[in-house]
């Protein structure tokens, strides 16, 4: 059993972390907003110990915790909620540097850090993350602490934020909205299911001992990237929705990355590999979103 510190908890990532982390037998100690709901942890929010962000010092969230084996920081912010520039940089950059910082001081062995697989001159959310990475590969090469990164495909599951496209397309269908306004859609996405994604969390910490050099990257997604065509195709298909899908709608985006690929011959090599391909993974969200309704 290990004690691991998580940030992001509340969140979609970081509740399904909680929850798998809990069932594996480790303690959970979570950092969050005062303002954040528990909703998504159900029951798993009793046997969890939760400080709140901005009312405790790190360094004093360490000592009171004891021996902290690892971190997991999922906590992020998109820039979807018209945050600012430098709400943006708080979330993405300071606060993990803080939580980086505070850790290494405190002997924690890893960090394990939720980073993306944009470009970092995307837009502020990607930017925000890659300067996190650089002060992550600093401390992995002059401090004591072990640095991660996992680079996150789109992962999709039931229960996520709803302006999230996946999240979007699947909603509108099952709900049977008169229209989908669309790209022409031949963007290919790396879409992998949030099981798959807390899989490889786990195996990672359950091989942590193993994971020799200071800093190690990592892709996350299943590593058969679809057309965002296939991708509505498929839920609209799937939820035998009576939405019209009307691709060619709404132009590309200035910038947009056509190819997205995830290489996971690095997680593969641990023993880790998908449960869900593409239509299954859907259809398993499908019948929950459903069943939630």
């Amino acid at each position: 059993m290990k004690r691991i510190l998580l940030t992001g908890a509340t969140g979609f990532l970081g509740s399904h972390l909680a929850k798998a982390l809990l069932g594996a037998g480790h303690e959970v100690v979570a950092l969050k907003r005062r303002s954040s709901s528990l909703g998504r942890l159900g029951d798993a929010a009793t046997r969890m110990t939760f400080f709140d962000i901005g009312e405790r010092d790190l360094n004093e969230v360490f000592s009171e915790c004891g021996s902290i084996d690892a971190i997991i920081h999922t906590a992020t912010c998109y820039g979807r909620n018209n945050e600012t520039v430098s709400e943006i940089f708080a979330a993405n950059t300071e606060f993990p540097l803080r939580l980086l910082d505070a850790g290494n001081r405190a002997g924690v062995k890893t960090f394990f850090n939720t980073d993306t697989i944009l470009d970092k001159y995307l837009n502020l959310y990607a930017l925000s993350k890659n300067q996190l990475l650089q002060w992550g590969k600093f401390f992995a090469r002059h401090e004591k602490i072990h640095f991660v990164n996992l680079r996150l495909e789109h992962f999709y599951g039931a229960d996520d934020e709803p302006t999230k496209f996946s999240t979007y397309v699947i909603n509108s269908c099952i709900g049977n909205a008169p229209e989908l306004k669309l790209t022409q859609g031949e963007q290919k996405r790396d879409f992998i299911h949030i099981d798959d994604v807390v899989a490889a969390y786990m195996i990672l910490l359950e091989k942590e001992d193993q994971l020799s050099k200071p800093f190690i990257e990592l892709d996350v997604g299943s590593g058969q990237p679809v057309s965002i065509r296939e991708f509505v195709e498929t839920v609209h298909g799937l939820a035998a929705s009576r939405t019209r899908l009307d691709f060619g709608a709404l132009p590309y985006r200035s910038g947009e990355v056509m190819h997205s690929e995830a290489d996971i011959s690095g997680l593969r090599a641990l023993g880790w590999q998908c449960r869900y391909d593409l239509a299954s993974g859907l259809k398993q969200v499908i019948e929950q979103e459903r069943g939630r309704a």
